[in-house]
């Protein structure tokens, strides 16, 4: 049974592509059968992947417009387990023209369902906005994850965001969840950050991961090699952040993941040793070479 969760925040700039490019990769190492969705036009999750954008009839504004999954579609990344369906620039116009659509809330999810036996997890990248992409995204899945950065004005999109999919559970999806907030770039040196987690965790309680994703040099780094950041430097904060991130969510979903996981050795493909070992056997030298910072 796949597990369908989008990653969305309205807010740019709060590590949301950063999250779904790695956490793909970081599930896929754990022996988790994963397809990543770009429904971005910026097409930024594309890129970080090393895949092109704007193939002709193979990418996701294609499929969104014919209503069909084509196997061309779904392109192989470096990593073993995880493949994507690559974002357009035709992605701008996708806002419009679904307008004309009969059920056009309903697109994405009916592009999922064309696939989901394939897949353990399927992850959605949204734009950073509340448009017709984001909405398709809320409705297709079952839960959302919501990066936040550790600052003020993050606070105030949160409540909006609550807002939204208190809408979409009302109108067309009331089984969406919180798969959980994610804090992203945190700086701990700084009394903001302690004060913002604090905030949201009593807030929100359990429905914030208890990983925290650090603010560091190579996860920036990585997407400008085309590699998520378990390949680019598999020794960094940033790369032990997801693998943490990847095992708190399998953790979270045992009920619901493929039986593949529950087949597996006491320690299971979602153990820290097991993500590590296969992370050592995917990175070069010169990757495993890179020294760590923090920015």
């Amino acid at each position: 049974m796949k597990k369908v969760i989008c990653i969305a925040n309205q807010k740019g700039g709060v590590g949301k592509t950063t999250t779904a490019v790695n956490l793909s990769a970081c599930l896929a190492l754990a022996d988790q059968n994963v397809l990543l969705l770009d429904i971005d036009p910026q097409g930024n999750a594309t890129t970080g992947l090393g895949l092109p954008k704007n193939d002709d009839g193979a990418n996701i504004y294609d499929a969104l417009m014919e209503g069909v999954v084509e196997k061309a579609m779904i392109h192989d990344t470096a990593v073993d387990r995880l493949k994507a369906i690559p974002s357009t620039t035709d992605l701008y116009g996708a806002e419009i023209e679904l307008v004309t659509f009969e059920n056009r809330e309903q697109r994405l999810l009916r592009l999922i369902q064309q696939v989901d036996e394939d897949f353990d997890f399927v992850l959605i990248d949204c734009p950073p906005s509340l448009g017709m992409l984001t909405l398709n995204a809320l409705t297709a899945a079952d839960s959302i994850v919501i990066p936040l950065q550790t600052e003020y004005y993050a606070m105030e999109g949160l409540s909006q965001l609550d807002k939204t999919i208190a809408r979409v559970r009302d109108a067309f999806n009331p089984e969406l969840k919180i798969e959980g907030i994610l804090f992203t770039m945190v700086d701990g040196r700084t009394v903001l950050s302690h004060q913002v987690i604090k905030e949201v965790r009593d807030f929100y309680g359990d429905s914030v991961f208890t990983t925290i994703i650090p603010r560091n040099v190579r996860l920036s780094e990585a997407p400008s090699h085309g590699m998520p950041i378990i390949l680019y430097d598999f020794k960094s904060k940033g790369a032990d952040a997801y693998i943490d991130l990847a095992n708190e969510l399998i953790r979270n979903n045992k009920s619901v993941i493929n039986s593949v996981v529950k087949d597996n050795a006491a320690s299971g493909p979602g153990d820290r040793q097991d993500v590590e070992e296969v992370a050592l056997e995917a990175n070069t030298e010169e990757n495993l070479d890179g020294g760590d910072y923090e920015s």
